[in-house]
């Protein structure tokens, strides 16, 4: 979501990280699960046994926006249904990395009030962590995290830079080749914008994101109803050399 790259298909920091991967070793067997809309109980029940399935040697695993955004939250609900994701993946041996979700305050200003709520459900998701033996990046740590111009129109999912930041944290915490911690500094100060253009920017994403969003939900309904993985089973990642020599990876 948000990330669509050199023309291709949408290319997330899952997509990035597996390509980063496969040029470190020679090659990677690669699926991905994901489904948007999805809490992470729906993660436990429709994606977790697939995953095992595939008995996997490091597997990523991100949600908790879509709990964060109902009408109730409870963490240690959702402590205990992460848990349940982390702990048979560990058990079975594979390297399990998570992140923690930024302040979404300086993007998606409706969204402070939560503020309390996403503070409970990261607290949860790093003692769950702990608990399980995975790897968390604190992203939440990072103010960058929550600078909008990582983040795409919806305000809810990061952008092509946001992304790229993703697989580069993800890659840090994994001590990959050239991985580095640059991912943690702030952008360059911009120019403000306008009121006009703020303004303009407001009512576009009341109009494309908001409304839509409220309507799909007071019917029960998400945008992530009827569709499936777009990579459910294990596929290898391309490596080829980039024009400079160096290794450049494209999902296969």
């Amino acid at each position: 979501m948000g990330a669509p790259s050199d023309g291709r298909a949408y290319r997330g920091w899952a997509d990035r990280l597996a390509e980063r991967v496969a040029c470190v070793q020679g090659g990677l067997l690669y699926a991905n699960l994901a489904v948007r809309g999805r809490t992470a109980r729906q993660v436990h029940d429709e994606q977790l046994p697939a995953a095992l399935a595939l008995r996997p040697d490091l597997v990523t695993l991100a949600c908790g926006t879509n709990d964060l955004l109902r009408r109730r939250f409870d963490p240690a609900r959702y402590a205990a249904d992460v848990e349940a994701i982390q702990r048979p993946l560990v058990d079975g041996g594979a390297t399990l990395l998570t992140f923690t979700l930024p302040d979404l305050g300086p993007v998606l200003p409706l969204a402070r009030p939560l503020g309390a709520r996403l503070r409970a459900m990261n607290d949860a998701l790093r003692e769950a962590t702990a608990r399980c033996g995975g790897v968390l990046v604190d992203v939440a740590a990072y103010p960058v995290a929550s600078d909008p111009r990582l983040w795409s129109d919806d305000r809810l999912h990061a952008n092509a830079a946001g992304h790229a930041r993703i697989a580069e944290a993800l890659a840090h915490a994994l001590r990959l080749p050239d991985a580095d911690a640059l991912w943690q500094q702030p952008l360059a100060a911009g120019p403000p914008a306008g009121s006009a253009a703020r303004l303009a920017a407001e009512v576009r994403w009341w109009r494309v994101h908001l409304l839509p969003w409220l309507w799909r939900h007071s019917r029960g309904r998400s945008s992530g109803d009827g569709r499936g993985p777009k990579r459910p089973h294990l596929a290898p990642v391309a490596v080829r050399a980039g024009a400079d020599g160096t290794c450049d990876g494209a999902s296969a």
